[in-house]
C-alpha cells in the first residue's frame, strides 16, 4: 500500500468479504494540513467536530472519486467552500477533525461506506453496498483509537 500504508485491504471467501481499513491518523482540519498531507486520490473519509465536552461528533462519512480526498476534505471542512448551512455553522464555530483511507475501487468503497453507514445510522444508511457478497465483515486499524458520540 502507498500513502504511508493507509488504505483498504480485503480477503474474499466465497460469498463473504472481509475488509480491513487502515485509517490515517486523526488530524485537525485546516487548509494547509489538508493540502500538504492528504493525497489527491480516491478514498473514504470521516469528518468530526469537537463539542464543548471534548467529545468528537460525526459530521460526515463518505467516499470520493473525482478530485480525490484532498479536494473533498477541503470542501467539507472549509466554511468558505461548504454550502450546507448547518455544516457551515459548525465549521465556523468548532474544531474539525478528519481521517481517511485511500482506495481506488468504487465497488470496495461502496461496500465499506455501506457497512459504516449501516453501523452508525442503522435506521437509514442512505447508501447501497455493491451487491457482490452475501456477508460483509469489517476490521479497522486506527492509530488514535477513536471514540466518538452521536
Amino acid at each position: 500500500m502507498a500513502f504511508d500504508d493507509f488504505g483498504i485491504l480485503f480477503k474474499e471467501k466465497g460469498k463473504e468479504i472481509h475488509y480491513f481499513v487502515k485509517w490515517s491518523p486523526l488530524a485537525k482540519a485546516d487548509r494547509w494540513t489538508i493540502n500538504a498531507k492528504v493525497p489527491a486520490v480516491a478514498g473514504i473519509y470521516e469528518v468530526y467536530w469537537m463539542d464543548d465536552h471534548e467529545h468528537l461528533r460525526m459530521l460526515s462519512v463518505g467516499r470520493t472519486h473525482y478530485g480525490g480526498l484532498r479536494s473533498e476534505l477541503r470542501r467539507l471542512t472549509d466554511p468558505e467552500l461548504n454550502e450546507n448551512p448547518e455544516a457551515k455553522k459548525i465549521l465556523e464555530d468548532e474544531d474539525i477533525w478528519f481521517r481517511y483511507a485511500p482506495c481506488n475501487s468504487a465497488l470496495i468503497m461502496a461496500d465499506v461506506i455501506w457497512f459504516f453507514m449501516k453501523t452508525y445510522f442503522p435506521e437509514k444508511p442512505g447508501v447501497a453496498h455493491s451487491g457482490r457478497y452475501e456477508k460483509l465483515f469489517m476490521n479497522e486499524s486506527e492509530p488514535d483509537k477513536l471514540i466518538w458520540v452521536s
